[in-house]
C-alpha cells in the first residue's frame, strides 16, 4: 500500500482520544515503533508503557496507517502489512495520545531510533515535537553488562530471563523496561543516575599549582567535571587536570559522584587505563576517597596506594 500525504491541504482533526494512563504518577515510560518502510516517519505499530517502582503500571499499543508504503523486508521482520493497518489511525491522529504518555516525563527507548521515528512522524504530519527526557537501554545495559557480547533486546531478554516477543511494538517497550528495572538492581544506580553523564567533562581545567605532591602528573577524572571541586583540589595539589585519559596520562581518579556504582570497571576512561596499564603504561588508577585519605595523613603518595 503506498498513499501519499497531502502536505498542503490541512489534516484532519485528532480524533478524541483518551491518553490510558497518561494522569499516572510513572517513574519512566518505554517507547518502541514499528515502520512500514526504510522512512523512520512510516510508524506503522506503536507500544508504551508506564513503570513505577519496577512495576508496569500501564500499556497502550495501537497499529498505524503509516501514510507510506510497506517494504516486503519490514513486513518480514514483524509482520505487518498494508492489510493491517486499513481503518486504523494515522500518526496525525494519536499524536495526542502518545505526546500524553511521553511528555514532560523519562522516556526509554532501546536505541534511539525511536526518538528519531517520533520526530520524523512529527515533521511529516506537522504536530508539535514531543518534549521529554530520552534514557537509551541500550547504554544502560552495556553498563550494566559490560560481559556480553550483544545488548540487542533479544539477547538481553534471554539472559535476563524476561519473556519477550520480538518486533512486536508492546512486547518490545515492556523489555526494555525491564532492562532498566533489572539494571537499577543490578547496579544499585537509581534511575537518577542512569540519567547522568558518564563523564562530563565541564568547562576549562583549574589551572595547576607551582609546586605540590602531584607535580608533573596529568589526571583524569572518572565521573566528575574537571572545573568541580575534585578537580580544582588536584590543581591545588600541583596536578594538571586532563579531559580525558590518553597516553601521556599518569593517573586516572575515580570521583565519590561517578555514576558506575560498583561497575567503574566498565567505564571507558577506566578500560582506557587499563589498556594503557597492560600496554606498559605507568598510568595509575585511585578512588578519590584514597587519594584524599592518604593526604589528609600527610603521607606521600605511593605507587602502591595508587593502584588499587
Amino acid at each position: 500500500m503506498f498513499r501519499v500525504m497531502n502536505v498542503v491541504a490541512p489534516l484532519k482533526a485528532d480524533v478524541a482520544v483518551v491518553p490510558c494512563g497518561a494522569a499516572s504518577p510513572v517513574d519512566f515510560v518505554v517507547v518502541d515503533v514499528e515502520t512500514a518502510c526504510s522512512r523512520v516517519s512510516s510508524i506503522c505499530q506503536i507500544g508504551i508503557v508506564g513503570f513505577r517502582d519496577g512495576s508496569e503500571v500501564f500499556a497502550f499499543e495501537t497499529l498505524v496507517d503509516p501514510c507510506d508504503e510497506f517494504s516486503p523486508f519490514n513486513t518480514r521482520i514483524h509482520g505487518i502489512s498494508c492489510d493491517h493497518v486499513l481503518g486504523q489511525p494515522t500518526f496525525g491522529h494519536i499524536h495526542a495520545t502518545v505526546d500524553g504518555h511521553l511528555s514532560g516525563r523519562t522516556t526509554v527507548a532501546h536505541s534511539f531510533f525511536d526518538k528519531g521515528a517520533l520526530a520524523a512522524a512529527c515533521r511529516v504530519h506537522r504536530r508539535e515535537m514531543i518534549e521529554t527526557t530520552w534514557l537509551d537501554s541500550v547504554r544502560v545495559a552495556k553498563r550494566a553488562w559490560p560481559e556480553l557480547a550483544s545488548h540487542r533486546l533479544n539477547v538481553l531478554t534471554r539472559f535476563l530471563g524476561v519473556r519477550h516477543k520480538h518486533h512486536d511494538a508492546l512486547s518490545d517497550a515492556r523489555a526494555a523496561g525491564m532492562v532498566i528495572v533489572k539494571a537499577i538492581d543490578h547496579t544499585g544506580i537509581d534511575l537518577a543516575g542512569w540519567l547522568k553523564p558518564t563523564n562530563p567533562r565541564g568547562g576549562a581545567a583549574p589551572k595547576a599549582a607551582a609546586a605540590g605532591p602531584l607535580k608533573g602528573h596529568r589526571v583524569a577524572i572518572l565521573g566528575a567535571p574537571r572545573d568541580a571541586q575534585l578537580g580544582h583540589w588536584l590543581a591545588e595539589l600541583g596536578a594538571r587536570v586532563v579531559a580525558s585519559v590518553g597516553t601521556t596520562s599518569t593517573m586516572l581518579v575515580i570521583s565519590r559522584d561517578q555514576p558506575f556504582g560498583r561497575f567503574a570497571h566498565a567505564s571507558a576512561p577506566y578500560r582506557r587505563a587499563e589498556e594503557l596499564r597492560q600496554g606498559g603504561s605507568a598510568i595509575e588508577i585511585v578512588t578519590e576517597d584514597d587519594l584524599r585519605t592518604q593526604f589528609s595523613l600527610d603521607a606521600p603518595v605511593t605507587r602502591d596506594m595508587l593502584a588499587r
